[in-house]
């Protein structure tokens, strides 16, 4: 290396947020084994890049004794005095030993060394930072599909929404530009994998924290959620102060804010239900938009028997069982319906 190498090295890393050390350090092992490999296995050697100069040397690690029997590893007394006046025996004396042709080898381990390297760091910081992100919110433009599955460009990386986590009925574009959530970060041998998912309840929790200032104070708590992407979704909100109205405020003036979830969830159906601690008061309110005339509650079996006027039955249990089965998974329910 020279100096000219040197610096351009440390340009590059301030550019990667990488510290230098780390890939001279990674450099400087790497010409050992390249030293070794290529001229005296058997010796034991350290090598020095200097870090302002780009210098290389290898210097041989010998040890000061009374009679030398092995020549690589061991130096007599009387020559490292030569070398230094206050050696004794025992220590250990460096001697440099760097070949002539060592440049070359060093120019090519450098190469390979620093691509590596920066490679990898790039890697753990790319991992680190979207690491953070797990269980958040990322916009990003999607690249490409392939066989349904979505690509998306989130900045630094490539993140993959796989066809099982798309709502039913959403389409999408190449050049769109959309909102997902990060459910799982991986850290493999292809480097940094990112799954993204737009039916995840956690998605329209993050959307609502974002929206609603109330949610966001801690004002207004999400309870729970229960969704089928694409569809409806349940959520369950309760207001730690009683002056502020949860749903009200989830709600919005004029609706606005419920809206533009339901815009960014492309016009999902969305009830939003007020938590209680009674079970049979939380069970009612699940059912919307049904109205409930009575709710028996089994706390053994954890089940509820809700009955609700015949007109509206059908309302109650949904199409296809839809409002049913989400009011139970928001409330952690068994439910069964029957008409007055």
């Amino acid at each position: 290396m020279n100096k000219e190498l040197l610096e351009a090295l440390t340009e590059l890393c301030d550019e990667k947020g990488i510290s230098p050390d780390v890939i001279l350090d990674a450099l400087e092992a790497a010409l050992v084994a390249a030293y070794k490999k290529n001229f005296n296995s058997a010796q034991n050697v350290e090598v020095s890049v200097d870090r302002e100069s780009g210098v290389v040397k290898v210097m041989a690690q010998k040890e000061v004794v009374e009679l030398v029997f092995e020549e690589q590893e061991e130096i007599s007394l009387e020559d490292a005095r030569e070398i230094n006046a206050n050696y004794q025996i025992g220590d250990l004396v460096n001697i440099e030993i760097t070949p002539k042709d060592f440049g070359r080898i060093s120019a090519m381990t450098a190469k390979q060394v620093i691509t590596q390297r920066i490679r990898e760091a790039e890697r753990g910081i790319i991992y680190s930072e979207y690491t953070e992100k797990t269980n958040d919110i990322v916009s990003g433009r999607i690249e490409r599909i392939e066989h349904g599955n979505v690509f998306v460009d989130i900045g630094k990386i490539e993140a993959f929404l796989p066809a099982n986590e798309q709502p039913h009925g959403e389409e999408y574009e190449v050049g769109d530009i959309i909102r997902c959530y990060v459910s799982e970060v991986k850290n493999g041998s292809k480097g940094t994998q990112i799954l993204l998912s737009r039916t995840h309840p956690g998605l329209v929790k993050k959307l609502f924290e974002a929206e609603v200032p109330e949610i966001a104070d801690g004002t207004v708590e999400i309870k729970s959620i229960a969704r089928e992407g694409g569809s409806r979704t349940k959520i369950a909100v309760y207001s730690n102060n009683p002056e502020v109205d949860p749903q009200g405020a989830c709600i919005g003036p004029k609706g606005i804010r419920v809206q533009r979830i339901g815009e960014e969830l492309r016009n999902e159906k969305i009830d939003i239900v007020k938590w209680s601690e009674d079970p049979a008061a939380f069970i009612a309110a699940s059912l919307s938009p049904s109205k409930v005339i009575s709710t028996v509650i089994n706390e053994e079996e954890k089940s509820a028997k809700v009955t609700v006027p015949e007109y509206q039955l059908s309302l109650a249990i949904g199409k296809s069982g839809q409002n049913v089965r989400l009011a139970a998974r928001l409330t952690g329910w068994k439910i069964d319906i029957s008409a007055e």
